[in-house]
């Protein structure tokens, strides 16, 4: 592995300070519940994942290399997202890149931060992003004595993770993640596990949840579809043009075809399908209660006729907010292309961007934007498209604007169905 400061070493640190304004924005009147996520190191990270869709940012946006966001615009996002907010719990996320390059003393100031505006009689909460490789004691005792949530991004077991994940020397990266693991649970460090399924890893989806159950203890595992069209690094989602849509289920609309529109190492729409109901075969099985897969979960809750549990699967989507080192405030995490810009905190108060009327329109076009193959499908419940960012083929009919996935989505609800219906009857 890289170590950080060689990666660092290449290019000394840049701090951006806060954009100059006579007063700060104010708050607006309406507050409400959204969540952010910040990237207070921008893309850098120290490796360098085949399929990563943020370390193009660099120059999409460009960055510097070893940007961070400064500690004037730090306090100023901080200040700005409990002020916006109204829940009793406020949920601070942190990402990248990689946010463990920023150092502890980095994340030291933003408790701090947080403690001088908590409101009271309302929760602050962390939780962290991160590839676990540069996590050591020092940061495990920090995160467990502040109370930070931890994500780890791992693939699965040594083969499968390291056919994408490899540092920035182009070695493997499994050994790292799994001692960084290892020292989250020494000091007791509440952990996630988040995995990119692929074009790869797809095809071996019992090797993938058992690992992640049996080896790593994980009780909570998020699955995510790796999905990229091949000109992610240059055109935003929504900007492409229809007639270079291909038609569902066709060699275009499936990785590795010499025509194909998404990139060699996204998941095939089929293998996505497939990966589900055979982990959710497993899953219901022997773990119900006890494992909490984020798919799962909200399919149960939804068909109770609940609101999602994840933003793909919910009706309308734009509450997930991304912020750059430089507070720059964009629609989504995903979204993170000039298009979509919002506005900076320094010029525009963040509560202000989070309701305005774009991002409304924004969060309403999920479901309005819908193709008539959509709203015609028995499972639009519990799916509603998916994410807007990857509907990007056409349906059967020729109509644009479906989703690449829709296929292994559909395949998964007609053979979960019946059990998750179960579930949701023995849950109510």
């Amino acid at each position: 592995m890289q170590d950080i400061h060689d990666t660092l070493a290449e290019k000394p640190l840049i701090f951006y300070p806060a954009r100059s304004s006579e007063t700060e924005p104010a708050a607006p009147d309406q507050k409400g519940r959204f969540h952010a996520m910040a990237k207070p190191i921008g893309s850098t990270c120290n490796i360098d994942c085949t399929y990563c869709y943020y370390l193009h940012k660099e120059h999409l946006l460009k960055q510097h290399r070893g940007r961070r966001m400064e500690l004037s615009m730090l306090e100023r996002y901080i200040r700005q997202y409990i002020e916006a907010q109204n829940g009793d719990e406020i949920i601070f996320s942190w990402q990248g890149g990689e946010p463990t390059m920023l150092g502890i003393a980095f994340f030291c100031d933003i408790v701090e931060i947080q403690k001088r505006y908590a409101p009271a009689n309302r929760r602050v909460l962390n939780d962290l992003q991160t590839n676990a490789t540069l996590l050591d004691d020092e940061w495990c005792m920090f995160l467990k004595e502040n109370n930070f949530l931890v994500g780890v991004s791992i693939d699965g077991p040594r083969e499968l993770h390291d056919a994408f994940r490899r540092d920035r020397k182009g070695q493997p990266t499994f050994d790292n993640v799994m001692r960084g693991i290892g020292l989250l649970k020494k000091h007791g460090v509440k952990f996630n596990t988040l995995t990119v399924v692929n074009r790869f890893n797809a095809k071996r989806p019992l090797d993938v949840y058992r690992f992640l159950r049996n080896e790593l203890d994980s009780t909570y595992i998020q699955f995510i579809p790796c999905v990229e069209p091949k000109d992610f690094h240059s055109v935003a989602p929504q900007h492409w043009p229809a007639e270079s849509m291909p038609i569902l289920g066709t060699g275009a609309a499936k990785p590795g075809q010499p025509d194909s529109v998404v990139t060699d190492w996204s998941v095939d729409p089929d293998d996505w399908g497939y990966f589900l109901s055979r982990t959710f075969d497993e899953w219901y099985r022997k773990d119900v209660g006890h494992v909490l897969v984020n798919l799962f979960e909200t399919a149960v809750v939804q068909t109770l006729g609940k609101p999602a549990q994840t933003c793909v699967t919910a009706q309308f989507c734009g509450k997930a907010l991304a912020i750059e080192h430089d507070g720059e405030v964009y629609s989504c995490d995903h979204y993170v292309y000039p298009a979509y810009s919002l506005g900076n905190i320094g010029e525009r108060h963040l509560g202000e961007m989070a309701f305005s009327a774009r991002q409304q329109s924004f969060g309403y076009a999920k479901r309005n934007a819908l193709p008539a193959f959509c709203r015609q499908c028995k499972h639009l419940n519990l799916c509603w498209g998916e994410c807007p960012k990857n509907r990007f083929v056409r349906s059967p009919e020729g109509e644009p604007g479906l989703n690449y996935l829709c296929s292994g989505i559909r395949r998964f609800h007609d053979h979960a169905g019946p059990a998750i219906r179960q579930l949701a009857k023995r849950s109510a």
